[in-house]
């Protein structure tokens, strides 16, 4: 299976909110032509309506694959519309937190190839990784064929079984939130120190962004980028002693995070 054959037998969207449009934008302008492209959003922004693509109107009989892209509180209602074209020849790839592949099969038939994954949201923007994991029916070409258009807003990992999921959603999908708190909380602990709420949050804003793009460019770890940082007896090492203090900094507080992220997860899927 590859974007040929997405071409010819055309890609159906499910859903075309926030994650959809930027993936659809990824697609478009990565050389898909919008006519192989069919949407099914019951509110669709201004910006999808002129994309030329085919918008709310019958599906075709075959298509090469259906991504699903509705808020999981909507798959009861969405799903079942779509099971004719369960049961083998076309690829369900879903994007929805929090549903099991169990269900995809329940729904649309044991034999249909279904690729699970956890994107997030600075997909929107292109920098985002998403996790992905298949069903026994799921093939190679499959996983590849899921990897490319993925690929069209980030990075894109595999994962050796769907039991992963929960952690990797407690650590990359649910994680921008923890970073934009950081963000929150750096800027506010500044204004304490007698900086202006506008400085401070723009403090705040570039070092993490900055700081980020570093860790993702260079050669060094993260612990060595931190050492680099670090001069003995000064200021980055008084306020690291606050934050590594394994009882009540960083890595007692994320260790707890994610874990209550992923037991949440686990709870959900059940």
């Amino acid at each position: 299976m590859d974007m040929t054959m997405v071409r010819d037998r055309g890609l159906v969207l499910l859903g075309c909110g926030k994650m959809g449009s930027a993936m659809l934008a990824g697609w478009l302008k990565g050389g898909l032509p919008a006519r192989s492209v069919w949407v099914m959003e019951p509110y669709p922004s201004d910006w999808l309506k002129a994309q030329g693509v085919h918008l709310n109107v019958i599906l075709p009989v075959d298509p090469a694959i259906v991504l699903v892209a509705v808020k999981p509180q909507m798959m009861a209602e969405a799903l079942p519309g779509l099971s004719t074209l369960g049961g083998g020849n076309t690829l369900f790839l879903s994007i929805a937190a929090g549903t099991r592949i169990s269900f995809y099969e329940t729904t649309l038939g044991g034999k249909t190839p279904i690729v699970r994954a956890m994107p997030n949201t600075p997909a929107a923007i292109g920098r985002g990784i998403t996790a992905i994991s298949g069903n026994a029916h799921a093939t190679e070409a499959h996983l590849a064929l899921s990897e490319a258009l993925l690929s069209a807003v980030g990075q894109v990992v595999r994962l050796s079984g769907e039991d992963q999921m929960d952690a990797v959603t407690a650590v990359s999908g649910s994680g921008p939130a923890y970073v934009f708190h950081l963000i929150e909380t750096l800027a506010a602990a500044g204004v304490a120190e007698g900086l202006s709420p506008a400085l401070a949050l723009q403090l705040a804003r570039a070092t993490v962004a900055g700081a980020g793009a570093l860790a993702e460019e260079a050669e060094e770890g993260p612990d060595q980028l931190r050492i680099n940082v670090t001069s003995p007896g000064g200021t980055t090492a008084a306020a690291l002693k606050v934050l590594m203090d394994e009882r009540r900094g960083f890595p007692a507080l994320l260790r707890e995070a994610v874990h209550a992220a992923a037991e949440r997860g686990r709870e959900l899927g059940k």
